[in-house]
Order: structure tokens, then sequence, then C-alpha cells
């Protein structure tokens, strides 16, 4: 019985090591006589693999993104690589799709990434692929251009600037906000201060400058509907004698404000101006699930105060810290 034994054990290990020393053959004759077509197919399939790992990790944990536009300066600069946290908020399960494991809600202050909008959609496949040619690149690679070439913006940067609730007015290019359930407006500035909150939102424009910056606003209100130079009131003519012209204002929040103020003077029976007036003067109230993002560039920023409140749905992440220039490298989630 034993010798039967001894006798399977030595064919087992014999038939073993065969196998064995058969399937490393094997493996250095294909590592040595690999052909360029299973080359390239063993290339493809290791950056096939690498794609998918990035466009699931930009999908679901964090995504890379360059800041568009100087909206944001001085926290973020024109061309600042930053970090956003995808799933802080939840994680989408495709972009622009539903989210799984929600997050906590966006809180006031937060440095928001979210969908434009007011972007237009070149179609399904072109808007898919873009943005997964945009992810697997790290974003290096943005295809989705204007007719001259400029980055059209997908993806805003803001800064929660109210929230579910608030109703925020501008004057004079200062916010005043109205917290939900109270009945008074407070300085955005002393409202910060005396919060703790980032004293990264700045004004550039001087607030001695508006007199004159509001009568050319009106008297080109007025402009639009002919009325006679000679009818133009004289304090208008005045203060705008007074405007800095080598200045750039930016401002149009103020601007369009006292352009519908200039045409309601000039044509009381105008109701468009009149409305107008009235909706930017009366302010934005923020509904519930929904936040006002507003750029830290005031003067200089195409915000909420444009294109109105953002579901907390739209809201594609928050930024965490800028990357790259590596001289700008930071944390902004205390900014």
């Amino acid at each position: 019985m034993s010798i039967n034994m001894d006798r399977i054990y030595d064919f087992v290990q014999f038939r073993t090591e065969a196998w064995l020393t058969g399937r490393k053959a094997k493996k250095e004759y294909e590592r040595t006589h690999r052909s360029l077509k299973t080359e390239i197919l063993g290339w493809l399939d290791a950056i096939a693999f690498a794609v998918v790992v990035v466009l699931l990790i930009n999908l679901f944990f964090v995504q890379l993104f360059v800041i568009p536009s100087p909206s944001m300066e001085s926290t973020l600069m024109t061309g600042d690589r930053v970090v956003v946290s995808k799933y802080i908020y939840g994680c989408e399960i495709f972009p622009e799709g539903p989210k799984i494991f929600s997050g906590r809600i966006p809180d006031r202050d937060d440095i928001i990434t979210f969908y434009n909008p007011e972007y237009e959609s070149k179609g399904a496949f072109f808007s898919t692929f873009s943005t997964i040619l945009y992810m697997a690149t790290f974003s290096l690679v943005n295809i989705d251009r204007d007719e001259n070439g400029n980055i059209r913006e997908k993806l805003l940067v803001k800064r929660v600037g109210g929230s579910g609730g608030d109703t925020v007015t501008f004057e004079n290019g200062n916010a005043k906000i109205k917290l939900s359930g109270t009945d008074t407006y407070v300085d955005e500035a002393v409202f910060r201060s005396s919060n703790g909150y980032s004293t990264g939102p700045v004004r550039k424009i001087e607030e001695s400058t508006y007199d004159s910056y509001i009568a050319l606003a009106q008297l080109n209100g007025m402009a639009e509907k002919n009325l006679s130079y000679n009818l133009l009131p004289s304090h208008l003519l005045t203060s705008y004698q007074s405007l800095d012209k080598s200045a750039f204002y930016t401002d149009n929040y103020a601007y369009y404000l006292n352009v519908a103020e200039g045409s309601r003077k000039a044509d009381p029976t105008d109701m468009d101006a009149r409305s107008t007036h009235v909706q930017m003067k009366s302010g934005l109230y923020v509904p519930p699930g929904y936040v006002l993002p507003l750029g830290d560039n005031r003067d200089n920023s195409n915000d909420g105060r444009y294109f109105g409140p953002v579901p907390e749905s739209k809201i594609n992440g928050r930024v965490v810290s800028v990357f790259w220039p590596l001289s700008s490298i930071k944390s902004v989630l205390d900014k």
C-alpha cells in the first residue's frame, strides 16, 4: 500500500513540477517574444484601467479644477489649480446627475463649485465627452470652447453668500443680509466680522465714486428713451462730470439698477424698467434648499446677483485647497 502511495506522490510531484516549469517557460517566452500587437494591447489595457480609476476618483471623491476668471481674487487667482471635494455634499452618480451618499448641506461661507445656470450645452454627447476628457487629464485638457477659443465655463466657483431663507440686497455694491426669521438687514462686513466668517470678499471700487457712477447709468437710461439733452437733470450732469473716465468700473448690478431707474424717470409708463428697478432694489430672496453664490472680487464677478440663487442639487463640490502653482499652495477651508 505504501509503495502505491509513494508512486502516486512521485507522479503528482512530477506533474506539478512539469506544469510549473512549463508555465514559467511560457511566461519567459512571452516576455522575450511579445509581438507589437500584444505590446500595444497591454499598454491600452493599462491606460484604460488608469482612466477608469481617475474618472471614479473625480466622480466620487475629489476633482481638480482650474479657476477660470478673476471673480474670486484675491482668495483664488485666475489659473490657480484647486482640489474640490466631491463627496462632502454627496456623490454624483454621473456628471450633473442625482447624488448618492448625501453629505451635509453647504454652509454659509463655503467656497463651492456648481453648474453654471447660464451654460448652453452643445449636446449630451459633447458635454459628457468633454467632461470625461477634462477629468481624465487632471483638468489639463478642456475642449469646451467658444468660437473665439475661450473656455466655456460649465462650472463656476464662488462663495456661499446667502443661505436658504435669507434676503440679500446691494447698495452701492455693498451687500446687506436679512437672515431667515429676522426683519432687519445687517451690513455684510459687520455680519462677517461679528460671526467670525472669512474676510475674503473685497471691494475695489471706491464708494466715493458711486454718485458719479450712478449718474452715468441714469443718464444712459434716459438716453435710451431719447430724452432731450435740455431735459436731463442738471445734478446728474454735474455729478457725471466728476467721474474718472479712465477708470474701469465693473459693478454691473449697480449700473443696470440705475439704468432702469433712468429709463423709469424718463418714461414713467415703462413698466419693464419700473419692474426691473423694483426687483433689483428689493434684492434676492434665497428659497430653502438654495444658496446665493457670490464672488470674493465683488466688483468683478458674474454671480448670483445676475442669475439668482442656485439649488443645492446643482452644487458640484467644495474647494478645499490650491495645489498649483507651487508658490500659491494653501488650504482655503478657513479663507
